[in-house]
């Protein structure tokens, strides 16, 4: 007998139907053994293959938030803001939609390689904001605009370098996404995601962007006089 560990183990092996992904399949095993009412001291547990695709989906979700709280400290070092890299941050919510409709609509599974391109996409997608909020901010500074003025102008300087970065980027992936031949099966989940992702952020981002920057501006302004206002208010009781 078969021993995994101190316990006497029995493996099923088990074969993909057509059209089925490694999601699909163990999950409907885990709902055929939850039905099953085995006693509680025997256990079930995946292993080969699909232990593999279980593991590499918790490392892809630890790896996708790790890349995001790094983004912010980065992004809040260069900025001294803890507002600025959230205004930025909030444009990879636009192109992981864009990402996921673009899978949905072309009847691909989400895949790790599929996971890999939305991965791609924040170092893509971000640097639209950067552009906007960079200049937004030296206008600022450098010229005493005001958040609204300076926005409105940032996104007129900036809107040929993203739209120009925007088809260079897209230009790259269209052949991973439509192209054909070995290998292609792997490659287009990871360009669908990509374009779509893209398309999506693109249109949203240059609207978005200088609204969730004025929302945290206005955010700003109240904090600070709140703050300012708690010592007025403290010297006065004592007073």
């Amino acid at each position: 007998m078969n021993h995994q560990g101190q316990f006497a183990a029995s493996t099923i092996s088990y074969n993909l139907p057509p059209n089925v992904s490694m999601s699909q399949a163990s999950a409907a095993i885990e709902r055929a053994f939850a039905k099953l009412g085995v006693p509680t001291n025997v256990r079930g547990s995946f292993q080969g293959t699909a232990k593999l695709y279980q593991a590499s989906i918790r490392g892809w979700l630890l790896l996708f938030l790790a890349s995001i709280v790094v983004m912010y400290l980065v992004l809040g070092i260069l900025y001294e803001s803890t507002l600025h890299p959230i205004t930025i941050l909030s444009t990879l919510l636009s192109a992981g939609v864009g990402a996921l409709l673009a899978l949905l609509a072309l009847r691909f599974d989400f895949t790790l390689i599929a996971g890999i391109g939305v991965i791609l996409l924040i170092g893509i997608v971000k640097k639209n904001a950067i552009m906007m909020i960079d200049v937004a901010l030296s206008l600022e500074r450098e010229q005493g605009l005001e958040p609204k003025a300076a926005i409105y102008a940032a996104c007129l300087r900036r809107f040929r370098p993203i739209m120009m970065t925007t088809v260079a980027a897209l230009a790259g992936a269209v052949p991973l996404a439509f192209g054909s031949g070995d290998g292609a099966e792997l490659r287009q989940p990871l360009g669908i995601a990509i374009v779509g992702g893209l398309l999506l952020s693109q249109v949203l981002t240059l609207y978005t962007t200088p609204v969730v920057y004025l929302y945290f501006d206005r955010l700003r302004v109240r904090w600070l006089a709140r703050r300012r206002a708690l010592p007025a208010a403290t010297a006065l009781e004592t007073a």
